[in-house]
């Protein structure tokens, strides 16, 4: 019930959050662009934080949350491709998703979220895979960055830990995943890329990105994207991808999973995706006419949640008997 709330949560945020964007979009197209003031992680406002860790026997999250903003204009008329972190609003629509995966991830686990300048559903709207690299390298890539060595270096102590996102948040991932030390490879439990691809690019940048291929592997990457049909791949988020596993029965063929006693999920291991039948997507928020048009990306944090919050405990528990007995 609670991941359902949830569900609905996030669905009216995005709905109010479009209908507000519609006339600022509309009246600036040309107008001089703005970058806000970058987060300051020395910062709390600029966190999101649960210490659940009493026993020192289990591992840190460090979690990357999604795009929740339009493009939207300052008061003297200048546009905005990224959220703002100043902004209260921007940080509470962040919020949602974040508590929302904390509610699963941070279960006997350290979580530490951060707030950043993330790149806007226009800028991914736009399928323009130069536009969205050149925002979001520029800007949000330097926020993740600065976050995640403020983690490494303040909070995380050389202990174990697990990597996550969702959508940019996932695409953040991959990003981190090619600045690892080898020192934190071998701390790396596991990488969770929900609804977004890692391309053979990544891997050729970064030949330590290894697929899991079963429910206990350690330091790899699980990856997924869920569609009601093939035809329905967004390459923007889930093309070309080269690794994917089922996160019900965690396989890498073709072998169905049923999930919640009604949902019917299989992986088409050709185009890495997982087809779903018997889910009813109809809630999901059409994004600009790109997302949640046929995939289900909107639900990906969320219609697997049960099966994840199982499956970091199994990777955590596989990590330390290895590397601590």
């Amino acid at each position: 019930m609670k991941i359902k709330n949830i569900f609905i949560n996030i669905c009216l945020a995005i709905c109010l959050t479009c209908a507000c964007a519609d006339d600022t979009n509309g009246s600036a197209q040309n107008a001089e662009t703005y970058i806000p003031e970058a987060p300051d992680y020395e910062n709390p406002v600029m966190w999101t934080i649960y210490k659940n860790d009493h026993s020192d026997k289990t591992a840190d999250v460090f979690y990357i949350p999604s795009t929740w903003e339009y493009d939207w204009t300052t008061p003297d008329g200048r546009i905005c491709h990224y959220a703002d972190v100043w902004n209260p609003k921007h940080r509470d629509d962040m919020e949602i998703e974040i508590t929302g995966v904390a509610d699963y991830m941070a279960e006997n686990n350290n979580f530490y979220s951060p707030f950043y300048r993330h790149i806007t559903l226009d800028t991914w709207a736009t399928l323009n895979e130069d536009t969205i690299t050149a925002r979001y390298s520029s800007v949000s890539l330097e926020d993740v960055r600065n976050a995640f060595r403020h983690f490494l270096e303040r909070w995380n102590n050389g202990r174990p830990f697990i990597l996550a996102g969702f959508s940019q948040g996932g695409k953040s991932v991959v990003e981190l995943m090619k600045t690892l030390r080898p020192e934190e490879r071998e701390r790396l439990v596991a990488a969770y890329v929900m609804g977004y691809k890692i391309t053979p690019a990544d891997t050729v940048a970064a030949p330590w990105i290894k697929g899991a291929v079963k429910e206990s592997d350690t330091g790899v990457t699980i990856c997924y994207n869920s569609v009601s049909d093939v035809k329905y791949v967004k390459p923007i988020v889930a093309a070309p991808n080269v690794m994917s596993i089922n996160p019900v029965n965690w396989t890498t063929d073709d072998t169905p999973a049923i999930l919640n006693d009604t949902i019917t999920v299989t992986l088409d291991p050709k185009e890495k995706v997982l087809v779903l039948k018997g889910f009813d997507g109809s809630y999901l928020p059409n994004i600009l006419g790109v997302l949640n048009v046929g995939d289900y990306h909107g639900a990906e944090p969320w219609i697997y949640s049960d099966c994840l919050k199982e499956n970091i405990g199994k990777r955590i528990e596989a990590y330390r008997n290895k590397n601590f007995e």
